[in-house]
């Protein structure tokens, strides 16, 4: 597909590079969801999701206010929840496996068309079911309260609570379904839009025409001439697609606002903190300290590691390369495996267990395939099958923490599942605790049993980076993201005024150690979260320093740390941040909360000093 169309006729397809024996890597089964795109129980599920949102509507429509005044309210309104939560189950099962064929291969016409067709099948079905909470809400608080105490109803209270916090931001019935009847032809459809384009460009290094992945993942090649290349590649191939890359921005940001002003909200990123349960303050004083850090610890960093490449100033391709005269082995997929396992098995057998089942049972695709969707991800689908996991593993040492990433992920997600579909699901800010907990268990193994002092160091300096990565650059993106749609309100910006914007905050946040090659001012384009979550990026950052907060308390625990831990994650969305920390002794509402996280960066970055003091150059 050429790099600037996308309905002209397919060029050849971008291959990886010359294959590296990784062992067999898994390629997922989604017949646990449904045997095929044309499998008759498709239909059949579609069929029964229209039948069954009508049936809804028709029978509770107009009535919850009715049924929350009589007898046994709370009995009749928990019959309602249980309906509708077996609805939510029947269409989440049809979306996920829509969404997870067409990850598979974005740029396979039949997969994009059936994922586009279920998007829209269900779209009109569930405008069905908008009714229901919009209702809910307008029933008094008092009654609603009266009914949860019903044992029946309180089960729900999480989620009751959880759609009352909605109220002051819904709009009337009309309106809210034009809303969910325009996002198949709209903002899904630019999300669309972006993805099959991101999978469809094609990066020439070297004459070789390679996809997106393998080519960012020569930005940690040993070689740095391959480095090089491979960022002029990926700047040359962004700066051919800018001006569709930058519609895409400005047209989501003018929709975000638009549905943002006619809710409400009073700021960029309200509705994001509403989703996540978390208070914007809190936000706020994790921005304030993270961007009070980037000299302490990403401009500290960045200088240290020029030191090591013997330069004043590294380009930016060299940022996350591998150290110098330090070997890069290629690690493969049983080693991966066992290394994981082996981490999350000495923390805690159960959460071990819970992960095998991802292997034994092809709940895990990753092998780097033409088409297929770039990075990483765990996707819940619903509770009455399990998560599946989505990774691009090409045996590089990041690669092992992004597996302990997802899985971490996908244990929070198998074991939040009996809360149901309404439940189950967790804010962003506490689920990438999970993911980031699991990585620090795996680098933690690995370092204790490292003796070598330059294979240390090189350990080390991957994780500063891994975390830098997830705390300082995430913190970026929300600073670039605010920026952006700050100014959109204002008209639209231009590809050359977002490149600024973009340059802005990464001098800003990497320091003076790191220059910005021309080119470098392209590379928004390809942050998939800027498009489909906005302002989800600060979760990464909230999960990082809550990990290292997290960590120290396991390190000083007595017994019983990792019951309470995997009890926090079996609360799924049933509970509070500040609810699910208090066994732990932490709370995020500390002013000085945030410090600590960030102080363990710090002393990671001492050790690496100190390592540099007792050798001129790495080992």
């Amino acid at each position: 597909m050429p790099q600037s169309a996308v309905n002209a006729p397919a060029k050849p397809a971008a291959k990886p590079p010359a294959a590296v024996d990784l062992g067999g890597l898994p390629e997922w089964n989604l017949t646990d969801l449904y045997a095929a795109i044309d499998a008759p129980e498709v239909k059949r599920d579609l069929d029964r999701a229209d039948a069954e949102c009508q049936a809804f509507e028709k029978a509770y429509k107009g009535r919850l206010a009715e049924l929350a005044v009589a007898a046994g309210a709370g009995a009749a309104l928990a019959e309602v929840v249980k309906r509708y939560e077996a609805i939510d189950d029947l269409i989440g099962r049809l979306l996920s496996y829509a969404g997870l064929v067409y990850a598979g291969d974005t740029t396979d016409p039949k997969r994009a068309k059936f994922y586009g067709d279920v998007q829209e099948r269900i779209t009109a079905a569930s405008s069905h079911l908008l009714f229901f909470t919009l209702e809910l809400n307008r029933i008094d608080d008092a009654l609603v309260e009266r009914a949860l105490a019903d044992p029946a109803f309180g089960h729900y209270r999480p989620w009751v609570e959880d759609v009352r916090r909605d109220k002051p931001y819904q709009l009337e019935d009309r309106i809210e379904q034009l809303f969910h009847e325009k996002s198949t032809p709209s903002r899904s459809a630019w999300n669309r839009l972006y993805d099959e384009t991101i999978a469809s460009l094609t990066f020439d290094v070297d004459g070789e025409q390679l996809a997106i992945e393998p080519t960012l993942n020569l930005l940690q090649d040993p070689s740095e001439s391959r480095r090089k290349a491979a960022a002029e590649a990926l700047a040359a191939t962004f700066k051919a697609n800018l001006r569709l890359f930058t519609l895409i921005t400005n047209t989501l940001a003018k929709d975000k606002e638009i549905s943002d002003r006619w809710r409400g909200f009073a700021d960029l990123a309200s509705s994001r903190h509403l989703s996540n349960r978390v208070e914007p303050e809190i936000i706020d004083a994790l921005v304030a300290a993270v961007r009070t850090s980037f000299p302490a610890l990403s401009h500290r960093y960045y200088a240290l590691k020029a030191r090591w490449f013997g330069k004043a100033r590294l380009p930016y391709w060299d940022r996350n390369a591998p150290l110098p005269k330090v070997p890069t082995r290629t690690i493969g997929w049983n080693e991966a495996t066992d290394t994981v396992l082996v981490a999350y098995r000495g923390f805690s057998p159960k959460m071990a267990a819970v992960a095998e089942q991802f292997f034994a049972n092809k709940w895990i695709d990753a092998t780097v395939r033409p088409g297929k969707a770039p990075g990483a991800f765990a996707h819940p689908t619903v509770p009455s099958v399990h998560p599946y996991i989505l990774l691009n593993y090409q045996g590089k040492p990041r690669d092992v923490m992004t597996l302990a990433h997802e899985l971490g992920h996908g244990v929070h997600q198998v074991l939040a599942a009996p809360n149901g579909p309404l439940m189950a699901p967790t804010p962003l800010t506490l689920a990438e605790t999970a993911s980031v907990f699991g990585e620090m268990l795996t680098f933690k193994a690995l370092l204790a049993r490292t003796t070598d002092p330059a294979e240390r160091q090189a350990m080390l300096a991957a994780k500063v980076e891994d975390m830098i990565n997830t705390v300082v650059r995430q913190i970026a993106f929300y600073t670039f993201e605010r920026k952006v749609h700050i100014e959109r309100r204002d008209g639209e910006l231009t590809s050359d005024r977002i490149g600024e914007i973009w340059l802005e905050v990464q001098s800003e946040s990497l320091g003076p150690a790191i220059t910005l090659e021309a080119g470098y001012e392209t590379f928004w384009t390809y942050i998939p979260h800027f498009i489909h979550s906005p302002f989800y990026v600060y979760a990464y950052a909230f999960g990082d320093c809550l990990v290292n907060s997290l960590y120290a308390v396991y390190e000083q625990a007595t017994a019983g740390f990792a019951e309470r831990y995997l009890a926090m994650l079996a609360a799924g969305g049933s509970k509070h941040h500040a609810e699910l920390l208090k066994p732990f002794g932490l709370d995020a509402r500390d002013p000085t909360f945030w410090q600590g996280g960030l102080a363990v960066i710090g002393r990671l970055i001492d050790e690496l000093e100190a390592l540099q003091r007792t050798a001129a150059t790495p080992a």
